[in-house]
This record gives C-alpha cells, structure tokens and sequence, in this order.
C-alpha cells in the first residue's frame, strides 16, 4: 500500500483521482541501484494525444447510428402523416434497423480480419451514405424499409468494428476512457437527431422528414477523411505478419521505444495461440470454462443494456411523453432534446471516471439508477391515468424521470459495454466474440423497438415500464455476480481475471505480491 499511496500522492484525493487501481506491468520500469530499487511510472506523452485523436476518428461512425435514432423518434409522427402508415408498419420502421445491423455486426468480424479494421470503418460509412441516400428520395414505405435495411447493415458494421479498433490501439491505463468514445458519439448524435427534428419540423409535411434523414449523410463524408489519418491496428498487422508495420504504429501509440516492444511482444506471443476464423467460432460455439465464463460477461452485460429499454425511451420518447400530458408537437420535441442534452452530459461524466472509479462501481451506480427512474415513471404514470396525480406533476415527473433514466444509463452501462466486451476477449477469438455480442445487443434492441407499441396497447405504458425496472433489478444481480474489475490490466492479462493464463496473469495487488515474495522466501511460513 506504501507504494499506492505514494503513486496516488498520499492521500485520499490522491487515490480516488488515480487512473487505475493497479499500475500497469508494462508501464512499470525495472528497479534502479541508484535510487535505492524503488519503483518509478512513466508519464505520458505526445502518443496519447495521438491515440485521442484515432479514437476520436474511429468513433465517428457511431454518429451515424446515434443520429439514425434520435431523428426517427420525430420522423416517424410526420412519416406517418406523409405516407399514411399503420402502427404497425411503424414499429416494423423504426425496429428493423436493430435486427438488420446485427447481420453487419456479424459480417463485420469476418470482414475486419480480412481487410483490417481501418479499411472496415471506411466500408461501414460507404454501406451507411447508400442507405440514407435511398431513405432521403424514398417515394413509397417499400423504399423506405429498402433503404433503412441498407443503413442498418452499415451502422452494424461500424459499431463493432470501432470499439475493437480503439481498445487495440490503446495503452491500458487510458483504455477505458477511450473505448468510452464510441458511446458518447451515439450520444451525441441523438442529440443531433433531436435537435435537426426541432430545427426542421416547421418544413412542409412532404419534405421535413426527409431533410432530418438526408442530413445523416453529412457526417459519413468525414470518414474519407479519417481513412487518410488512422493508422491500421497493430494487432491486426501481427495477425498478418506484418511486423515492421506493427512496430511503426507501436511507436506512435506508446510512450516509448522500450514499452512499443513491450506490447510487440505481448501482441505476438498472443497471437501465436491465434488460429483461423473457423477455429475461433468453433471454440464460441464449444467454449471452454474459461471462455463460457468470458461470454457470460460479454453477452450479458449487452443483453441487459439494451433490456432495460433505452431504445424504447429514445424512439418513443414523444409517446411518453404525450402520454404524461404534452400536447403540442413542438412541446414534444423540444422535451427530446432535453433528453439528448442530458445524455451527452452524463456521457463525458463517464469517460472521465470509467479509468478513475473503474468499470464495475461505474455498472453499480448505473444500474441501481436505472431501476428506480424506471420505477418511478411507471408509478407516475400509473397514478395519473387513475386521476391521483396532477397533469402538470405527470409531466414534470416523466421529463425529470426519462432524463434520469438516460443519465445514470450513459454514465455506466452505455459506454461500459462497449468497453468490456472489447477488452475480455483473448485476441484470437476477439472480433468474432465481440461481433456476437453486437448481435445479440441490436436484437434484443430490435426486439424492444419492435414490440413496444403493442406492449404499450396490451399493459398501457405504465405496465411496460414496470416490465423494464423488472428487468433491470435483475441486471443488478447479474453486475454483482458476473462482472470482474477490468480497469488499469492489459488485453492479454485480462484473461487471467476469467481462469486463463494470460500473458502476465501474475499481476497481482501489492500487498499479494509481498505475500507470495514472503512465501518464497519462508516456505515454511504457510504450514507453520
């Protein structure tokens, strides 16, 4: 603890602002004679800007799929004056994006080990602009759905290639933050949605909605952009032999020569053990304990983000919100952007601590508030639909509670996810792994947006909302059991956590290491 103490300055402040609970192994130098063998940490550099800026550029495409979503929760009211569709029809529009884009998800595994995960970030943009271009002129629902199926295929594609794009160029200790980018460019491109259905709802009926979705096209233009500037990842580069390449990129994203060779090796002795994509799936669908164990976490940790009913609030969040006493349109969408606002605040707040606090007490907090926003929603609108509770508290209580929900959402479970199921997976089994984790996150996704409508008609909302804290309290449990503390440990050593033999699974806490030093040295002192 003497040393922890020291690193974290000695006092408490010192040790809730570290950025991890551990020193990272490989950030962690070789005693020196000269300064009595303690222990000394580098300090960044110029490579963690660099490797800001790549996570930066690679996130991009989740704009997409953040705007896909916050612009279609006020599209649909004037799609559906336009082309005078059913409440079916419309459940079937905004919920097929999640199921299509799980097929991308799972193309993207297979396409990312092929052409590299640079080059499938620019193939998820290209996917995604021939869609919104089609949804923009669509003339009837057929073309609509055409074009939508078309942008759901890109926007899975891009969200499972980026999160492991990131976690791969990323020096441990800072990880977490950087994983973190994706989610809260989902985040931030709600909030366009919302705000491009406010700026553009006072267009004629015929055109509005098509202006909101021809405006998703602009931020897929960057991409070309960034193909120019990321650099390839490196352990995809090992993956292809091409170990002049990877050490060039290492030296961009480390702090220094010594520890570019450090994660050269690593990445290597890692990818020895790597075999062919078939080999990878066969061991998925035959896990090991180990792996199995991986996959709970994994799988889980996706299922339950979605379970909970985020997308049900962020498509739908105009119904709830009329439901609880709005009226007019503008009221609504303006209430939307609130939400939006709300998320991306809470978003930053994340990725600011995700490295700090770590990923597990960050799921607690989030969880724990999601159940009870949840709750209190549906109880609120439980009691208004009986005549107990006032309009004007109704609405209040739904806008406060529907924020709340997005907030403790977005500052755990939302960015966490991405970045646990991008760093616990064995790289040998990593872009399949994390393909079907995307998978299974847009159906269960699907699934919800699909359904809510008709759930709403069957148990009023209220009742599906009490279903979605249901849910949530069980995700609570499931963060308590399932869930290790991955924060400050290299991709390799995180096996170690599930029962594997990672690549330095001796990382262990100092007072451990003290112990078992003890132990070696007294071997007696055990038994005695």
């Amino acid at each position: 603890m003497g040393a922890e103490m020291a690193a974290g300055g000695g006092s408490l402040p010192g040790l809730l602002g570290r950025k991890s609970r551990y020193a990272r192994m490989d950030d962690v130098l070789p005693p020196e004679p000269e300064d009595g063998g303690g222990v000394r940490v580098r300090g960044g550099g110029s490579s963690r800007r660099y490797v800001f800026a790549c996570s930066v550029f690679a996130s991009l495409n989740h704009v997409l799929l953040g705007y896909d979503v916050g612009v279609m929760s006020g599209c649909i009211i004037f799609i559906q004056k336009d082309l005078h569709i059913t409440e079916v029809q419309q459940e079937v529009l905004v919920g097929c994006l999640s199921f299509i884009s799980l097929l991308g998800s799972l193309a993207a595994g297979r396409t990312s080990d092929a052409i590299g995960r640079k080059w499938t970030i620019g193939l998820a943009a290209a996917v995604f602009q021939a869609g919104a271009a089609i949804m923009t002129f669509a003339p009837s629902f057929a073309a609509l759905m055409a074009g939508r199926l078309l942008a759901g295929i890109g926007i899975g594609i891009g969200i499972m290639v980026a999160p492991v794009y990131i976690s791969e160029i990323s020096p441990a200790a800072l990880r977490g933050t950087f994983a973190s980018f994706p989610e809260i460019f989902i985040s931030f491109g709600i909030l366009l949605g919302y705000v491009s259905n406010l700026a553009f709802s006072g267009l004629p009926g015929h055109i509005n909605w098509r202006v909101m979705l021809g405006a998703g096209i602009l931020p897929s233009i960057s991409i070309a952009f960034v193909l120019l500037v990321i650099p390839e990842s490196p352990r995809w580069l090992v993956m292809q032999g091409r170990l002049a390449d990877a050490r060039a990129v290492l030296a961009k994203v480390s702090d220094g020569e010594e520890e570019a060779q450090e994660r050269l090796a690593e990445i290597e002795e890692a990818a020895r053990a790597t075999g062919s994509g078939k080999a990878a799936w066969r061991e998925l669908l035959r896990p090991s304990p180990v792996v199995r164990r991986m996959l709970i976490t994994g799988l889980g940790v996706q299922f339950f983000q979605q379970a909970t009913g985020i997308d049900a609030l962020v498509y739908y969040s105009p119904t709830i919100f009329r439901d609880s006493g709005m009226t007019t349109e503008s009221q609504l969408l303006a209430a939307t952007v609130a939400v939006g606002f709300s998320k991306v605040a809470f978003i930053v707040i994340a990725i600011v601590l995700v490295d700090r606090v770590g990923r597990k007490p960050l799921l607690y907090i989030s969880t724990v508030g999601i159940t009870a926003c949840l709750a209190v929603l549906a109880a609120s609108l439980s009691l208004l639909a009986r005549g107990a509770l006032p309009g004007a508290a109704a609405v209040g209580l739904a806008v406060l509670t529907v924020c709340g929900f997005v907030a403790f959402f977005s500052v755990g479970i939302g960015p966490i996810n991405m970045v646990l199921s991008s760093e616990i997976f064995p790289l040998r089994l990593r872009a399949q792994a994390v393909a079907v984790g995307f998978a299974l996150n847009r159906m269960a996704s699907g699934g919800v947006a699909m359904s809510f409508l008709s759930i709403c008609r069957a148990v009023t909302v209220a009742g599906a909302f009490a279903a979605f804290a249901a849910v949530s309290a069980v995700s609570v449990v499931f963060v308590h059991l399932f869930v290790p503390e991955t924060s400050g440990k290299t991709l390799e050593q995180i096996e170690s956590l599930f029962g594997g033999v990672g690549v330095a699974s001796g990382e262990v806490e100092l007072g451990d290491a003290e112990r078992l030093e003890h132990k070696r040295l007294v071997p007696n002192a055990s038994s005695g």
